[in-house]
């Protein structure tokens, strides 16, 4: 009987082998151990016993696999052909929603390049003899503000105050106005009235701090002539132009007056009120129309005026009458030359004054804010909503005008537009004339004859503005304030300080 055992031990395959292509080739036996190799195996299976195994391989490794793919499959289930074996799965990743950033907004006008300035004028600024410093510097050309230090703050201006008092006179009055005094009377009455019209120039001797002012010799003359041997028994003297009691605003020092700074603000007056006539700086009266009265008396018994020395003569509201005599000042363009390089504060407070008048308003103090206002604004552009004027010298520290404000008109100034060439003209120049004749010395010296300025000084602020020739050929306008418990040294600290502008010119920073 044969055994059913191959020579190898394993199993007999009696089923007949099949031939032909499909047949696969038997592994040879490793002779090195003695047992069939793992190919072996697998050459004498059949090949449907070979998938069967591919497949539970398949499943046993790959089920976690084609699970996940099961359920990614549409319906939950994996696809398979003919309900039998299984076919490969498709995963299907969802497309994610494309996003879009947010559009940026984008100016409409980019802006260019912002110039980067070194030069530094903060130390000169911060000089503790400056006390509470205000202040600005433009660009003339560009009107690009270089240096601010609360230069939109309205405060005290001192005198610079006048360069405003100046344009509001010249597009009020006009370059070519004068100012008049006047006599009246009518024949056969023996009476006559003095008239004044605001015009502080009228000299009692002809030797006036004024040059070319007019004299009451000159209307005594007239009045000669009008009157012949006609008896006079009565001069009027009338300040009436304005209220005679609206003469001297509260805040004003008397030394101002007592010193000589200062006369009181009355319509009728000779040679600014002054004791001598020929000194910028002399005492002031307590009655200014008074004074006037007596200077024409003698001049009326001068020229030969019947009853002159022994007329009554009273101040009050004149009745109207004939114009007999008549005077004018110098025209309102020579007054500003006259008024900016010495400071005068009598004959800025006049134009002020008359201004007020000849617009329509009643020639008060209270009336200046709303008339600086309205003709800076419309004559000059300006924004000069937040300017208080309480006088038209800058005496009171009630004033309030901003340093920028004061820097942009000084453009105009520069530019001599709207005929404001006569400001420019008229303005000190550093180290050579005016309020700046003795100034910029020392190493301030370098800015001599550079800088045209209005200087300013009251108690509690020193100031100066106006153009700068700077040192690299740039135009500067500019107004520093120094407020506040100030003395006279804050004058080298501001020459210091325009100084210092000046080298820097268009490098200016504002750090």
């Amino acid at each position: 009987m044969m055994s059913s055992m191959s020579d190898q031990g394993e199993p007999r395959d009696d089923r007949p082998r099949e031939t032909g292509p499909d047949v696969v080739p038997t592994a040879a036996t490793d002779t090195s151990t003695g047992r069939r190799s793992p190919g072996r195996w697998v050459a004498t299976r059949p090949r449907g016993v070979l998938v069967a195994a591919g497949v539970l391989v398949f499943a046993l490794l790959g089920g976690g696999a084609v699970a996940a793919g099961a359920a990614t499959a549409p319906g939950g289930s994996v696809a398979r052909a003919g309900g039998s074996a299984p076919q490969p799965v498709v995963t299907v990743t969802p497309t994610a929603t494309p996003t879009t950033d947010p559009v940026r907004s984008v100016p409409e006008v980019v802006p260019g390049a912002t110039r980067l300035r070194t030069c530094s004028v903060a130390s000169a600024a911060a000089d503790p003899r400056l006390a509470q410093f205000e202040g600005s510097v433009v660009n003339a050309s560009t009107g690009e503000v270089l240096f601010d230090r609360n230069g939109s703050t309205p405060a005290r201006t001192g005198s610079v105050l006048k360069t405003l008092t100046s344009a509001v006179a010249l597009s009020v009055l006009g370059p070519d106005a004068r100012l008049t005094t006047k006599v009246t009377g009518d024949a056969g009455t023996g009476s006559i009235a003095l008239v004044g019209g605001g015009d502080a120039t009228l000299s009692a001797t002809g030797a006036s701090v004024y040059s070319g002012a007019p004299t009451v010799a000159d209307l005594a003359t007239q009045v000669k002539a009008s009157l012949g041997e006609q008896p006079l028994t009565q001069i009027t003297l009338d300040a009436t132009y304005w209220n005679p009691s609206d003469k001297w605003d509260p805040s004003w020092k008397r030394t101002e007056q007592t010193i000589g700074y200062h006369s009181e603000v009355t319509a009728l007056m000779v040679d600014g009120d002054r004791a001598n006539p020929a000194a910028q700086t002399s005492p002031r009266s307590t009655d200014p129309v008074a004074r006037a009265g007596d200077a024409f008396r003698s001049a009326l018994v001068a020229a030969g005026v019947v009853g002159a020395d022994t007329a009554a003569m009273a101040q009050g509201t004149s009745s109207s009458g004939t114009v007999i005599a008549q005077v004018s000042s110098q025209p309102v363009s020579r007054l500003v030359a006259q008024l900016l390089p010495t400071s005068d504060n009598t004959l800025a407070e006049m134009l002020a004054r008359v201004s007020s008048k000849v617009s329509g308003a009643d020639g008060s103090a209270a009336s200046l804010t709303a008339l600086y206002r309205s003709v800076l604004t419309s004559t000059y552009g300006l924004d000069a909503s937040s300017v208080t004027i309480v006088d038209g010298s800058g005496l009171s520290e009630n004033d309030a005008v901003p340093s920028t404000f004061v820097a942009r008109l000084m453009i105009q100034v520069l530019n001599r537009e709207h005929g404001l060439g006569v400001v420019y003209d008229a303005l000190p120049v550093s180290g050579k004339t005016g309020t700046l004749a003795s100034r910029f010395t020392g190493s301030n010296a370098v800015a001599r004859g550079a800088v045209h300025a209005k200087t300013g000084w009251i108690d509690t602020a020193y100031t100066l503005a106006g153009t700068i020739d700077a040192a690299d050929g740039t135009k500067l306008t500019f107004a520093f304030y120094a407020i506040g418990s100030v003395q006279d040294n804050a004058r080298a600290a501001l020459d210091t300080l325009t100084t210092a502008a000046f080298t820097c010119g268009d490098n200016l920073s504002n750090g």
